[in-house]
């Protein structure tokens, strides 16, 4: 009985800190609203466990550019990903809307 409670207040814990949203978007750097959803740099799919907070415009934009292979071989890292000349101009234009902002993403040429 004891290992139960145990997993449930394990739980209950995770689940607090895990509601406790960060300060800024990893992607645009800009302050994220109501909505975070997490990103794995390195898509769970090819292996990556390593995850960062972003809008969901931006989650949006990041899987609309690269596939998955794609940002596991050219992108490990999130600031290889900023380099690249579509997010550049992506994050230019963001730059200064609301927190929960929202538009349709077009998908991009690969």
């Amino acid at each position: 009985m004891g290992g139960r409670v145990r997993r449930k207040a394990a739980l209950a814990a995770a689940e607090r800190v895990a509601t406790t949203p960060p300060a800024r978007c990893a992607l645009c750097d800009r302050t994220l609203g109501a909505r975070v959803e997490w990103h794995h740099v390195v898509p769970k799919s090819e292996g990556g466990r390593d995850t960062v907070p972003l809008h969901p415009i931006c989650h949006r934009t990041i899987h609309a550019i690269a596939s998955n292979a794609e940002l596991a071989r050219l992108y490990p890292t999130i600031e290889q990903l900023r380099d690249r000349e579509e997010i550049r101009r992506f994050a230019a234009w963001i730059a200064d809307k609301p927190p929960d902002f929202h538009a349709p993403t077009r998908r991009g040429s690969r």
